[in-house]
């Protein structure tokens, strides 16, 4: 569990790094096998959703983290990045409005990123 809190607190700088807009991390860990953390953040359009992709994986790679998988491409609004142990979540606007993972997710501990 330290090791997942620790690449949550290096994926949050990262995203913070590039502006990410509404930064939110939802511990899932007692409710979900699918991983420990929820990463949700919001760009304010594709360049900048492409932008934390890059800080992320660079970010996590430096402690010798890489993503299982990564959904979406450069024109979508929405890409989900599998790390095991923590999902990065990087919407648009309208779309995270949209899916609203948060009030799914209300069942997990929301936690702010400083308290990581």
């Amino acid at each position: 569990m330290e090791q997942s809190r620790e690449m949550a607190k290096a994926a949050c700088h990262a995203l913070s790094n590039k502006k990410a807009e509404d930064i939110r991390v939802i511990d899932i860990h007692e409710i979900s096998t699918l991983a420990d953390y929820f990463i949700i953040a919001t760009a304010t359009n594709s360049n900048q959703i492409q932008a934390l992709v890059d800080a992320v994986g660079e970010e996590l790679s430096k402690g010798g983290h890489e993503a299982r998988q990564v959904e979406g491409n450069r024109n979508s609004s929405w890409i989900l990045m599998d790390y095991n142990d923590i999902i990065v979540h990087l919407f648009s606007k309208e779309d995270r409005l949209f899916y609203n993972l948060e009030r799914i997710w209300t069942d997990g501990k929301s936690i702010e990123v400083d308290e990581l």
